[in-house]
């Protein structure tokens, strides 16, 4: 006996992936602009006084780590301008993961802004 049948799998499938479909070229391409974006938000000064920001920015393999560094990304950026400035900064990077995430890692709005 199977575990997962196919109509089960492809519905828990459905429920955990993107409403659309992306080629896969395509999502290799955004996620690429993605994590360009993000070392170039860190800029050369952020380089070298964040190495290990860098490294795993530069080496994450998927769109799901990518998201997950952002709390990275933001801490390193308000160290180097300020919170506000920082936050602005990783609000535009969080536009470009629409499509490419699970539907429990989408951005959630804050009702406290």
């Amino acid at each position: 006996m199977r575990w997962f049948k196919p109509n089960i799998r492809s519905s828990i499938y459905s429920l955990l992936g993107p409403s659309f479909g992306f080629s896969q070229s395509a999502v290799e391409d955004r996620v690429e602009d993605i994590r360009e974006a993000m070392l170039g938000l860190l800029g050369e000064t952020g380089t070298k006084l964040f190495p290990q920001t860098t490294q795993r920015l530069r080496y994450a393999p998927a769109v799901t780590d990518l998201w997950h560094l952002r709390p990275n990304l933001m801490a390193a950026l308000a160290a180097m301008y300020g919170e506000d400035e920082a936050r602005l900064r990783t609000a535009k990077i969080t536009l470009m993961f629409d499509g490419l995430l699970p539907r429990g890692l989408k951005p959630r709005t804050s009702k406290l802004e």
